[in-house]
């Protein structure tokens, strides 16, 4: 990667975005130094301005950015990096150094807890429930929400379209891991019949 650190004397902006939800978390900056370092650690270091050194992200708090990948804007003197964060990731304890009303990709994320509840089962969980009635029950309950939803566009307010809509959308989620499918696999296919 040929990274213009000269261009902005030294550092360059860096762009931490999670890997899944692509939400933006926080913004840094990183010399030479600190890019070698992120890419031999796979664990993002900045360099601190106010610090005047290499701060690794989560050295004190142990929240860490695990890098999964790095892209550089056409400029050369901008990276974008995905990561998975241990945890928060803004020093407020924030998921993001951003505040942002709603967490935009909250969809991204119900996909990962419902993963998480196919791995780790939880007692009581509505997913492990489902799960446990098998294929045909979720597959069911796809179509009654989808019903459901088109009787609520149809005939009744816009909040029971609302969460009619809502638990369409979780059901099929579950619908899509039991199958071993994802977000991720729908989104290439909906963009692939778009071009």
């Amino acid at each position: 990667m040929n990274i213009d650190f000269e261009k902005t004397g030294g550092l360059v902006p860096v762009i931490i975005q999670d890997e899944q939800t692509l939400e933006v978390l926080m913004l840094g900056y990183m010399n030479q130094e600190a890019y070698d370092k992120t890419v031999q650690e796979n664990i993002v270091t900045f360099y601190s301005r106010s610090k005047n050194r290499l701060w690794t992200k989560g050295e004190t708090s142990n929240n860490f950015l695990h890098v999964k990948s790095i892209s550089i804007d056409c400029d050369n003197d901008t990276l974008l990096i995905k990561v998975k964060a241990d945890g928060p990731t803004c020093h407020t304890g924030s998921r993001s150094c951003f505040n942002t009303e709603f967490n935009q990709n909250f969809i991204l994320e119900l996909e990962n807890i419902i993963a998480d509840r196919y791995e780790n089962p939880v007692e009581g969980s509505y997913v492990n429930k489902l799960r446990n009635k098998g294929l045909n029950k979720i597959a069911q309950k796809v179509g009654e929400e989808g019903v459901e939803t088109v009787i609520a566009a149809l005939a009744e307010t816009e909040t029971d379209l609302i969460n009619e809509s809502s638990d369409l959308v979780f059901h099929l989620l579950v619908l899509l891991r039991e199958k071993g499918l994802t977000l991720e696999t729908i989104a290439k296919n909906l963009e692939s019949r778009h071009k």
